[in-house]
């Protein structure tokens, strides 16, 4: 998501008399002597640097910064995926609180609610963006200063401090998956900088091929190009003489851009590099010595009150998260959370606590495999299309083989001992005690924290109209989310009988969660099928089309084909998306829709002009990501049909 250049010159604090001129030292009474700070992201990356003690990296501005900076072992998103990711590091707030757990959905915050750029703007710093936001929700406002500009605290009051965002996304997935997008990120490498194939170790879930090599051998060429670029900055602040007063942060927004790791809810997909460097004279903020390194848990969540706390700015009650630099810095996390909700065009409910000797995650759709069918997974992305050949072949490792199955209700694994999460110990007897203790701690986190992913996103959309989805959530006449969270805990545990009966509740998002318990005790739905039907005719939309597709499950189309035809063209696209995704997921049994269908894709689309489709899509789509994702979804579902499209423009 890219946000319009916005330009908005801040008041000249220096003329009016307040001289801003960095750290000053615990106690001083210079107390309106601020640091600058500067954040610089890469996009898709976990550690794979110099510094990590990474002997394939070669990444020497990174490593460079670390000799004097603070390497933190432990630092994690919150989510798997950018955007979610995004909005927790700008506002402080889960996604999950605020309603931006999923991909590309523009939310709108409470009016009172600030990202952490606006309180400094209003503590006298000058904020600049480089290019991407991807927050979830409007950019408007958020800085200072938001253009392609290497050196934007030129632009401030004199002696004024700043708080520069940078984003490098040459370790995206894309690069990583598209060799013609990988040749332009890598064309100003010399020869030594690239990585040879024989080189590198693959993860024990890929097949040992050369093409997988390849692949990975890439995301180290990629980091290099990205490192060259960290370079670059770390040279113009030099250059400016503000290394001395400058606290910077080198990190990614999540883990690699290859499966099994983006989109995983996996410590693949949320570990991420954390480098931090304190000048000299803001040593007294930190914990650490230079060069050190720091093993406490760091979660997204403390971004944004780390640097409020650095600021010297008061944390807004509402953020979630503790500072880990600064001032008074509390207790380092014992736990921390994450989620995974939809992606692109492919629904993921699950939820994740981990620390530094278990991860536990919670599926709440187990019967969606890993790697769903879609246009993201789909063999327009070299990784992806390795894979699917060695798993068509028998290649695949077994652990690779996984990725292809339904899910477990439950994952546990000992991080200790299982660093790779290869061996699931949620079904053993012996480890019982610390699987009911992680359940515990993560749903008290889930009810503490009002998830409001407990309402499926159309649900929850509607729900949220005329007022914020945070503010809903927060609203228990609105979000009965104990009750809910009791229903969904159902899914994939309990047996038809105990489900069915809330099959009749009030509450139309208790109902949606019979539906999806019911998916997935599928010979036992059999027995619920006039139930079933009535559903189709229900007050909520949602529940309508899970109804329709549990019903095609049951090999029972014919009266919930109409309802999923009638949705998917609705104008409320995120509503028409969970229809379109719902007769993919049908597959064959959808085949009397497909003339509706591609008069809607029809409709989706706009002629090619000089846009380039999505790989692995045949056709461009109109404005606004939903009208791609219904789009992409509704191509797979003609290909699971083996149909073809059959669009004119």
């Amino acid at each position: 998501m890219q946000t319009k250049n916005i330009i908005l010159m801040s008041a000249g604090f220096a003329g009016a008399g307040i001289m801003f001129t960095g750290c000053g030292e615990a106690g001083s009474k210079k107390t309106t002597e601020r640091p600058n700070i500067v954040w610089i992201v890469c996009e898709d990356m976990n550690p794979i640097l110099g510094c990590y003690g990474d002997k394939v990296a070669r990444t020497p501005n990174i490593d460079k910064l670390a000799e004097t900076g603070i390497v933190y072992r432990h630092a994690y998103a919150t989510a798997p995926i950018s955007a979610p990711a995004r909005s927790c590091l700008i506002t402080g707030v889960y996604p999950t609180s605020l309603g931006t757990q999923h991909l590309r959905q523009e939310q709108t915050i409470p009016f009172w609610m600030k990202t952490f750029p606006q309180y400094l703007s209003e503590n006298g710093y000058f904020t600049t963006n480089q290019n991407k936001t991807d927050f979830n929700f409007s950019a408007e406002g958020v800085f200072n200063y938001h253009r392609e500009d290497l050196f934007p605290w030129r632009q401030r009051a004199s002696g004024q401090p700043f708080f520069s965002f940078f984003n490098i996304g040459d370790t995206h997935e894309g690069p990583a998956n598209l060799t013609e997008t990988y040749q332009r990120v890598t064309a100003g490498l010399s020869p030594e900088q690239f990585t040879s194939p024989d080189s590198v170790t693959l993860p024990p879930y890929y097949p040992d091929t050369p093409e997988m090599r390849k692949i990975w051998a890439r995301y180290y060429d990629l980091a290099a190009a990205m490192d060259n670029k960290v370079g670059q900055i770390l040279k113009n602040l030099e250059e400016d003489g503000l290394m001395e007063n400058t606290i910077i942060f080198f990190f990614s927004d999540h883990g690699h851009g290859l499966p099994r790791y983006k989109r995983w809810l996996n410590i693949t997909g949320l570990r991420v590099p954390l480098v931090v460097y304190i000048p000299e004279k803001c040593r007294h903020l930190a914990n650490n010595d230079p060069g050190t390194e720091n093993s406490d848990l760091i979660s997204f969540i403390d971004f944004a009150p780390t640097v409020l706390n650095l600021a010297g700015i008061d944390i807004p009650k509402h953020m979630e998260g503790t500072p880990f630099l600064g001032k008074k810095i509390p207790a380092p996390h014992e736990y921390l959370f994450a989620a995974r909700s939809r992606a692109d065009d492919m629904y993921e409910l699950s939820r994740a606590v981990f620390d530094k000797n278990f991860i536990y995650v919670r599926h709440f759709l187990p019967h969606l495999p890993y790697i769903q069918t879609g246009i993201i997974t789909s063999d327009g992305k070299d990784a992806y299309r390795e894979l699917r050949r060695a798993h068509n072949a028998g290649q695949l490792p077994p652990a690779g083989e996984m990725m292809w199955h339904p899910k477990p209700v439950e994952e546990l694994y000992d991080l200790k001992t299982d660093p790779q999460e290869l061996n699931n110990l949620a079904t053993l007897p012996a480890y019982a005690e610390v699987l009911g203790n992680m359940w515990g701690l993560l749903k008290e986190h889930i009810l503490k924290t009002r998830d409001a992913g407990f309402l499926f996103e159309p649900e929850m959309m509607m729900r949220s109209m005329g007022t914020t989805t945070y503010e809903m959530a927060h609203d228990s006449l609105k979000y009965d989310l104990g009750k809910i969270l009791e229903t969904a805990e159902m899914v994939g545990k309990a047996h038809a009988p105990e489900i069915a009966d809330r099959l009749e509740d009030p509450d139309n998002a208790v109902r949606f969660w019979a539906l999806l318990g019911l998916m997935n005790t599928i010979e036992e739905a059999k027995n619920y099928i006039v139930q079933i039907e009535r559903l189709l005719d229900d007050e909520s939309p949602t529940v309508q089309i899970a109804a329709a597709g549990l019903l095609c499950k049951l090999k029972k189309p014919e009266k919930a084909l109409p309802v999923l035809g009638k949705w998917m063209n609705d104008e409320r696209m995120w509503l028409a998306l969970y229809a379109a995704r719902t007769i993919q997921e049908v597959g064959k049994a959808a085949l009397p829709l497909v003339p509706e269908i591609r008069k809607t894709l029809a409709g989706l689309s706009v002629e090619p002009g000089n846009k380039q489709p999505h790989p692995g899509s045949t056709r461009i789509y109109r404005d606004g990501n939903f009208a791609s994702f219904t789009g992409w979804a509704l191509e797979g579902a003609l290909q699971e049909m083996g149909v073809e499209p059959k669009i004119r423009f």
